[in-house]
């Protein structure tokens, strides 16, 4: 069984920061990748940025640079600090958590548990 408590978020002008937490917890230990998605309505899930248990991370390219996924040594809670802010970036923020191996780590498809979604919103 595995839970994820997402907190963070919130609202902010164009070129400012947010960051997002993600606490996992399991009841079993098994290898795995945790991401961050977000989702605007009528879209689909987008894969932001994601981090396996070996610290190997994967970005969208719309925020590279400006995004920085990261995660605890005991691999249970991971952040996401979104720099330099954009209105584009608004969203329903997800964070994922895949069990095992997963072949592309941005996809939606390839996770198993999702947390609450968490709003963010980025005036201009």
């Amino acid at each position: 069984q595995v839970h994820l408590t997402v907190s963070g978020g919130g609202s902010v002008q164009s070129g400012g920061s947010l960051s997002l937490s993600c606490s996992a917890s399991k009841s079993d230990h098994f290898s795995f990748r945790m991401g961050w998605f977000r989702q605007i309505p009528g879209n689909r899930r987008e894969g932001v940025a994601s981090i396996d248990d070996y610290g190997a991370t994967d970005y969208a390219e719309s925020v590279k640079g400006r995004f920085t996924i990261s995660q605890d040594n005991a691999e249970t809670t991971v952040w996401l600090q979104m720099d330099n802010l954009k209105p584009e970036d608004t969203a329903m923020y997800y964070c994922g958590l895949s069990r095992g191996y997963a072949r592309r780590p941005l996809s939606a498809t390839e996770y198993d548990y999702w947390g609450q979604g968490i709003q963010v919103t980025v005036s201009s």
